[in-house]
């Protein structure tokens, strides 16, 4: 009896989780803050290596974006690459990354934070070496060419 007791008094704990359309909307609110994150970096130079203001690399700014808010991913943009779940160009959302093989590369060497999604036009802010930080759209030959894959880190 005591057993059956001890089950009952655990069940209001379970049922008191949150539903998934309250953590969709809390995961909107991260999104957005995350892409704020980033995109308060634009006009900071390109550093190889750099997570401060006095330079980023690529995987340096979608880093220090997700580790404001207490999310660790790995530091480079190949290791990020095999973090969360592959989804189609179709199925882009605002705060995935997004992974490129630039300058002849055979592995992913670069990655962006997608900022928003209009029908076949994907934007992302990003570290460029020759721009620093910036926002750039996958319509642009050169990451349309270099176009990987797109991954989702929060669900």
């Amino acid at each position: 009896m005591k057993k059956i007791l001890l089950l009952f008094t655990l069940l209001p704990i379970v049922y008191s989780c949150k539903t998934s359309s309250s953590l969709t909307s809390s995961n909107n609110k991260l999104v957005e803050k995350i892409i704020d994150e980033a995109k308060s970096k634009i006009g900071s130079p390109y550093r190889f290596g750099g997570t401060t203001n006095s330079g980023y690399d690529c995987s340096g700014l979608v880093f220090i974006s997700f580790k404001k808010y207490d999310l660790s991913l790995p530091r480079t943009s190949k290791e990020m690459a095999k973090e969360g779940k592959i989804i189609t160009k179709s199925n882009a959302q605002k705060g995935d990354l997004i992974f490129f093989k630039t300058g002849g590369s055979s592995q992913i060497n670069h990655v962006g934070l997608i900022v928003d999604v209009n029908r076949d036009d994907i934007k992302f802010v990003h570290s460029s070496t020759k721009k620093g930080v910036i926002i750039s759209s996958i319509t642009e030959d050169y990451y349309q060419k270099s176009f990987v894959q797109i991954n989702r880190i929060l669900e």
